[in-house]
Parts: C-alpha cells; sequence; structure tokens
C-alpha cells in the first residue's frame, strides 16, 4: 500500500514567486514545506535560484531547496511560464508589492513627498489590460503612463492572469497569497486590490477551488528585523482582541497577530491537501492549518 509521502510525492506545485520572504515573498517558505511533504515542487521568479542570504541566515542554499526547480519566468509574460502549468495539481500566487514606487521614492528620499504621496495614496491606479480577455501569448501591459507596477498590476492583474492560464490547463486547486488587512500607512488599494482578485477569481472560475490565504504580518528569526515589528504587532493584537476586535479598522493589519513565516508555509500545504479548505482563509484558520501541518510532521 503507498504510503501518504508517496501519494504526495505524485503531486506537483507550482509556486509563482517562490523565491523570497515577506508579503507575497512567503514563497521560499511554502517551497520548503511542500518540499518536506513530499510534492514536486516548481519555484518561478525573474531571478529563477534565490538568493539566499535575502531570504534565510544563510548565503549558501539549504538542504531541501534541491528537490525544487527553480525556473526563470516573468509573471507579466504567460509565454515564460505556462509551460511549467501543465500536469499541476496546485498553482500559488505568491508574488506582489507592499510598497509601489511612488511610496518607495518618497521613503527613500528620491520623489517630493507632496506629490508622490499624492499620488500613492490616489483614490485608482491604472492596471494592466483586462487579463481575463488577453489574447493567448500576450503579455500584460501595465497602462500607466510610465509603465508602473501599481497594486492593480501586481496584486490583481498578474493573480487574474494566472488563474487564467491555470484553468485552461485544467489545475483542480489555485491559491492565493491574500492579506489579512491593510494599515493606515498603506495607501487603501493595497488591501482592496486583493479583495477584488479573490472576488474575480472565485466567480471567474467555478470549477476550480480557490483558497485565499489572508496572512498577517509574518516573521523569522533568520531575518532579524522582523522580530520587533512582531514584537509589537502581538502586544496591539491582544490589546484588540481584549475589546472584541473594535480597533481592527483603526490599526489594519497592526492589530492582528503576527504568525512565523514557516508555521504559514505549513499552513499554505495543508490548506492544498485538504480538500475541504477553499474560499478565505483568515488568520485564526491559518494558525489552526499550521498547527496541524507541525503535529502530522512530528508523528
Amino acid at each position: 500500500m503507498a504510503t501518504a509521502t508517496t501519494t504526495a510525492a505524485k503531486r506537483k506545485l507550482v509556486v509563482c514567486g517562490g523565491n523570497g520572504f515577506l508579503e507575497h515573498h512567503q514563497g521560499s517558505r511554502i517551497c520548503k514545506a511542500a518540499a518536506h511533504r513530499g510534492w514536486s515542487v516548481t519555484s518561478i521568479s525573474r531571478s529563477g535560484t534565490p538568493h539566499w542570504s535575502s531570504v534565510s541566515s544563510s548565503p549558501n542554499p539549504p538542504e531541501w531547496s534541491t528537490s525544487v526547480s527553480w525556473q526563470k519566468g516573468d509573471i507579466l509574460d504567460p509565454s515564460s511560464y505556462t509551460q511549467h502549468l501543465e500536469g499541476a495539481d496546485a498553482v500559488i500566487h505568491s508574488m506582489g508589492i507592499l510598497l509601489e514606487a511612488d511610496y518607495k521614492g518618497v521613503v527613500s528620499g528620491r520623489e517630493s513627498p507632496i506629490k508622490g504621496l499624492q499620488r500613492a495614496f490616489s483614490a485608482t491606479k491604472a492596471g494592466t489590460q483586462n487579463p481575463l480577455d488577453r489574447k493567448e501569448g500576450e503579455t500584460l501591459r501595465p497602462q500607466e503612463s510610465d509603465g508602473q507596477l501599481t497594486y492593480e498590476v501586481m496584486n490583481r492583474d498578474t493573480a487574474l492572469s494566472l488563474a487564467k492560464e491555470s484553468s485552461s490547463r485544467k489545475v483542480p486547486t489555485f491559491l492565493y497569497i491574500s492579506a489579512a488587512a491593510g494599515a493606515p500607512v498603506l495607501p487603501a488599494r493595497y488591501i482592496t486590490t486583493k479583495r477584488e482578485a479573490e472576488s474575480l477569481i472565485s466567480t471567474t472560475f467555478p470549477s476550480m477551488r480557490s483558497i485565499f490565504i489572508r496572512a498577517p504580518f509574518m516573521y523569522d528569526s533568520s531575518r532579524t528585523f522582523t522580530l520587533p515589528i512582531a514584537a509589537a504587532g502581538g502586544i496591539a493584537s491582544m490589546v484588540n482582541s481584549a475589546v472584541g476586535g473594535r480597533l481592527t479598522w483603526l490599526m489594519g493589519a497592526g492589530g492582528i497577530k503576527p504568525l512565523k513565516a514557516d508555521l504559514v508555509g505549513e499552513a499554505v500545504v495543508e490548506a492544498l491537501e485538504d480538500k475541504e479548505v477553499r474560499g478565505p482563509v483568515e488568520v485564526p484558520e491559518i494558525e489552526r492549518l499550521g498547527t496541524r501541518a507541525w503535529r502530522k510532521n512530528m508523528l
């Protein structure tokens, strides 16, 4: 009789954005968890093999990384990655942006604060041409006059395009790394574009099981700068919980319990393997799935 590991080894997982750490760069932790669970894992990113010093405490590749096929691809150019979707059991969109170029320019001092913030916090910005009407082989073209990679492009339209390509290849499960909430310091479009992606994916591709991991802030001891942020977030989330979550509207993601990056990675793979999981997965459920996966790994 085949063991669970043997069965899982026959499953193919494609992670678009699988070589980073935080935000939508949770991909490397997902690849790690899936490889340990016996999946055949392909990671697609612009660089291919990760720059390990940026996602771990060592510049050297970890042992598990040899179990992953690290491929180069451009999420804006489906022809660069669609061959890897063939025969996949699940596809994950794990990329996006936390800050747009305008906001980064203001923070770094390269752009006028007034001009940059006005543009960053504008109510709407252009994405690409309609990714759902895109012709076969057509690249996604950012529609802002300067070609800016906006939230609409990276958080919404690339996800829709990847979901379309996955659906057309009969991939049974599509998982999107979303977010638990926005934050007062971020433009509202950061979270609204994610929610738009969730809604459009679920309604446009009803035959495909869609999972939306609404992840909180993630931390890890290998990335020391995340620890004090997580500690502050943990205190804020306890205060928010003590008042029944009534401060969430004010605190955004800052009032939601942070989670360890590895636990979120385990939760993602556990969600893929649990056929009952679909739709939005909130932080308490992410924590439950991650804990359940950890217990399985201990057996």
